[in-house]
């Protein structure tokens, strides 16, 4: 379970956002951002509402909850604006969309690696080219629909989890900086359900108040990334192989298997103890996927080197020291307690974590299963965000050698 305490939120009467600053309401055309876009115009703000285009060319209506940013919900959240009486622009950001996100997408697959795309856009677009652009017109914040706190800490602002937990979305959020946590408002933190913003939107008379959320990658809409990553990155025949590298098998195309995955193997050498095997590794130089059995799968540590704090860095806020052995100029700290999270919805596990070598290395506390390279760490310590990492290696818990 998560572990929970009661930092005290950023709200539209704290001191930090006093009313009457210029606000740039980014919405998306879901309930969420529209309602957080009225909260911050009630808190007495001069609020503008931005829509993103990331698309040059989007579908006219999404399918169910599928996807997102179509001409659809460009309408959607215009005519919210105008329920709000707020001024409203849409900005082109498809071009910066496909570099950042898209094709970085493609890159890692084709990789190995099983990246996050709502990280990148999270950390590249909305509070990167957004902020940017928004600073560069003089506004003071960017306002978004996101469930998470911002809390005036001891070291500086914090990011922490929402209070309704269903809905906490600090974990993609974890890679903001302390630089763009000082222009970023969440007025959703501290609501206790979506039920309750729904209701609200009803009473404020917003048409988006029933609309169902979006999920599955907003550039995917039919949900398959399979056949998706099959017209971008060529498929070619190659070996599966066991961990000690004999062929049981082969494939159609690596880029289509992930770590942990069973089913669609077509493995022509059974195991010897005739249990499944599971993907545990995807080699794109050598075109090769690595299967095992499950225990293979779980993870006693994992590492990455473009590791972000979001705020104060462990060592400012108190929460442990530089490493003393380390050598002079090294970025090396301490173990420290902590909870680290892999996915946007699991749940997050007791660990340690240091600095070491240019990497953020995380331990938890029992191995995490199918954790693949590509993906983010978000390390927690309660409910307050530290940092993140995206993950380079992993170690399985059978090969992992510590020190005595």
């Amino acid at each position: 379970r998560r572990p929970h305490s009661s930092p005290r939120p950023l709200t539209p009467g704290h001191p930090a956002y006093p009313g009457g600053v210029r606000v740039l309401a980014a919405m998306s055309g879901g309930v969420d951002s529209a309602v957080a876009a009225a909260r911050a115009v009630d808190a007495g703000h001069e609020v503008v509402g931005v829509h993103l285009a990331l698309s040059r060319m989007p579908g006219t209506l999404r399918t169910g909850s599928r996807g997102c940013c179509t001409i659809e919900d460009s309408l959607d959240a215009r005519r919210a604006a105008e329920k709000l009486g707020i001024p409203f622009y849409v900005w082109d950001f498809s071009e910066r969309f496909r570099a950042d996100v898209v094709d970085d997408f493609i890159s890692e697959y084709a990789a190995g690696r099983t990246p996050n795309p709502c990280m990148r856009c999270n950390e590249r677009i909305k509070f990167a080219a957004v902020l940017e652009k928004a600073l560069a017109l003089g506004f003071d914040a960017v306002v978004t629909g996101h469930y998470a706190h911002i809390v005036e800490g001891p070291h500086g602002r914090e990011l922490h989890r929402a209070s309704d937990e269903a809905k906490d979305q600090s974990y993609v959020l974890g890679v903001l900086t302390a630089e763009q946590l000082a222009h970023a408002w969440f007025p959703l933190g501290t609501t206790p359900s979506k039920a309750v913003v729904r209701a609200e939107a009803e009473q404020r008379g917003l048409t988006v108040a029933q609309k169902p959320d979006s999920h599955d990658i907003c550039f995917i809409p039919d949900g398959d990334t399979r056949g998706w990553l099959a017209d971008r990155i060529p498929p070619a025949t190659g070996a599966i192989v066991d961990r000690d590298g004999a062929k049981v098998g082969e494939h159609d195309g690596a880029t289509s298997f992930t770590v942990g995955q069973r089913r669609g193997l077509n493995l022509g050498v059974p195991a010897p103890d005739g249990r499944p095997r599971f993907v545990l590794e995807v080699r794109p130089r050598t075109n090769e996927v690595v299967v095992g059995p499950r225990e293979a799968l779980a993870i006693a540590e994992l590492a990455g080197a473009r590791y972000t704090w979001a705020g104060a860095d462990p060592v400012a806020s108190g929460v442990t020291a530089v490493d003393p052995s380390a050598p002079a100029g090294a970025d090396a700290l301490l173990p420290f307690a902590c909870h680290v999270q892999v996915r946007a919805h699991a749940d997050p596990v007791p660990a340690s974590a240091f600095v070491a070598g240019g990497e953020l290395v995380v331990r938890p506390a029992e191995p995490l299963l199918g954790v693949a390279p590509g993906q983010t760490a978000v390390v927690y310590v309660g409910t307050r965000v530290l940092g993140q990492c995206t993950i380079d290696r992993t170690v399985a818990a059978d090969l992992l050698v510590t020190a005595p």
